[in-house]
Formats: C-alpha cells, sequence, structure tokens
C-alpha cells in the first residue's frame, strides 16, 4: 500500500507523468495506469485522509468480487477461444480480458487457462512430448518482429527475434538480429547453445520448421 500511496502522491500532488512515476517508484507504466485508475474509480484524491489506513486503501481499490454462484457465470465459447488463440500476437491473458470486458463476474484467468486445456484435451488429438530436463532446446525465430528506432533518421527498421527454449523447464533465451540469414541464423544457434544461461545442459538442439536448417545431435564435452 507504501507503493500506492507513493504513486498517488507523484501523479496527484507532483503532477508528473506514468513514466517519471514508473522510473521512480520501479513499477511498470502498465501497473502505474491501474493504480490511478482504481483510485478514481474510488473516488479518490489527494492528499488522501489521514483515517484512511492501508486495509481500507487495499478494500477501496481492491473490493473482492461479487460472491455469485459458478452456474450463473457465463461459460466462454472455446471454439470461438480457440479460434481466436491461433491468430499471430494474441495471448491467453487477451483472450481472458475480453472475455472479462464482456463478463465482469466472469471466472478469473486460472480457470479460464484450467478449463480451456480440458476442452482442447477433448476435442484435440495430440503427440504427448516428455521432455527430460536440459536434454532438448528448441530454436526457431519468433513469427512478429520488433521494430527499432534509428536515432540518426528516425527511421524504424524491423527486427528479427531469435527464441531457444528448453523443453522441460520453458527456461528461455532471446536475441535480435536484423535479418534471418544464414550468417545471423548459425551465430544465434551457436550463442544459444554454447550460452552461460542454461549451465551444464542440452544434449540437443531441436530447430523447427526451417528449411536451412536440420535436427542433429551436438555433443557435449564438457563433465
Amino acid at each position: 500500500m507504501r507503493q500506492i500511496r507513493e504513486v498517488l502522491r507523484q501523479k496527484w500532488g507532483l503532477g508528473l507523468s506514468n513514466r517519471r512515476i514508473s522510473d521512480s517508484c520501479g513499477v511498470s507504466r502498465p501497473t502505474v495506469a491501474e493504480y490511478l485508475r482504481r483510485a478514481k474509480a474510488a473516488g479518490l484524491s489527494w492528499p488522501l485522509s489521514s483515517e484512511l489506513d492501508d486495509a481500507e486503501l487495499e478494500r477501496k481499490l481492491f473490493p473482492p468480487p461479487p460472491s455469485i454462484p459458478a452456474k450463473e457465470c457465463a461459460v466462454p465459447d472455446w471454439s470461438v477461444v480457440h479460434a481466436e488463440s491461433k491468430r499471430k500476437g494474441v495471448t491467453m491473458a487477451l483472450l481472458w480480458d475480453e472475455y472479462k470486458a464482456a463478463n465482469p463476474e466472469g471466472f478469473q484467468y486460472s480457470w479460464f487457462c484450467e478449463h480451456y486445456r480440458r476442452w482442447l484435451g477433448k476435442v484435440d488429438v495430440v503427440m504427448r512430448q516428455n521432455h527430460r530436463a536440459g536434454e532438448k532446446l528448441f530454436v526457431d525465430y519468433a513469427g512478429q518482429t520488433m521494430p527499432i528506432i534509428d536515432k540518426s533518421t528516425g527511421e524504424a527498421v524491423a527486427a528479427q527475434i531469435f527464441v531457444a527454449v528448453l523443453g522441460a523447464s520453458n527456461f528461455t533465451y532471446a536475441e535480435a538480429t536484423w535479418t534471418q540469414a544464414l550468417p545471423d541464423w548459425t551465430g544465434l544457434v551457436r550463442t544459444s547453445v554454447h550460452s552461460n544461461t542454461w549451465g551444464r545442459c542440452r544434449k540437443s538442439w531441436c530447430p523447427t520448421i526451417l528449411n536451412r536448417g536440420c535436427i542433429w545431435r551436438i555433443a557435449t564435452s564438457r563433465n
């Protein structure tokens, strides 16, 4: 609560921007914006009342959800959720946000994800893969690029995002390059395989659907 009080003080008392508040308080800008939204919705103003203790402030900003029987909560159309999840850039968090916007009294995120997985398990025929810790490193370029601004020209240049993920832990290594050309690709694979990030791991690395790559074993020389 002390951090929230400081956010409100800097915004309403000092008139600072959300960016400066984010840097000062060590929280993300979306978090700053969310604190301010909740405070405004709760009818708070600066300075806060001296009678408003931390417990009361928390109750005003984060009121408990209404107690509604589960059978009365709207159940998502999982086929629609599944179709939307295949679109580029769409995450489960985004789909849940849209569900909650349409159904404010609906189920929470953990329920949403769990029941989607249950539904998916009934309709999808999948091959389960068991990953041993540190055995395989899966590598590929992400489908989306990231714009990098050239300070001298102001031009936005698309950077390619390379991602390497350990199968068992989902521990991730990412790096940006200007192209997906073979020198960039091989250099990134070499860097990710031998990175100190993993420690004594990865007996093999597995590229996905890149026609310039194939799966082969990498013998590890570390004891």
